[in-house]
């Protein structure tokens, strides 16, 4: 598996805020949608969840924003997984314009394995673990993507 196309939707008229371009908040209900998808390949969606009570939380997401996105666009988001632990997967979205393939947006999510009873982060079961690997093997055969891992600087005031 390297990158799994999770989905594809068209940019809705009440997405658009008053800069005439997709609100930033619905950047991250698209990106939150392909998380959910990319769990499911796992085998760790909505059907787990019921299954063994157990699911994943975002703990930490970061954006980065490439080139506007207007009213009916059609976006494709791109998905890997990164990598995981015990508790957590790192995993990474890619959005593109349909029409043209240009880049649009980044998504890096954290998410933490969540006991649903306890609210507490459980360990993943062993049985995902090849599955898993053989996601992160695929998805970094091209090496890591180049705009994991960053963070905003702070702004020096002079």
């Amino acid at each position: 598996m390297s990158e799994i196309l999770q989905r594809q939707t068209r940019v809705k008229a009440d997405w658009i805020d008053y800069n005439g371009h997709m609100n930033v908040a619905y950047y991250v209900l698209v990106f939150d949608h392909s998380t959910d998808a990319l769990l499911e390949t796992f085998g760790l969606g909505e059907a787990y969840r019921q299954r063994e009570n157990k699911s994943f939380f975002v703990v930490e997401s970061h954006v980065t924003y490439q080139n506007e996105v207007k009213k009916d666009d059609l976006l494709v988001v791109k998905s890997k997984l990164l990598g995981y632990d015990t508790k957590r997967l790192q995993i990474f979205h890619e959005m593109f314009l349909g029409e043209t393939g240009e880049k649009c947006a980044t998504n890096e999510v954290m998410v933490l394995h969540v006991d649903m009873g306890t609210r507490k982060t459980t360990e993943i079961a062993e049985r995902f673990k090849p599955h898993l690997q053989a996601g992160v093997d695929g998805s970094l055969a091209n090496g890591f993507p180049d705009m994991c891992g960053r963070a905003i600087k702070k702004l020096l005031n002079k």
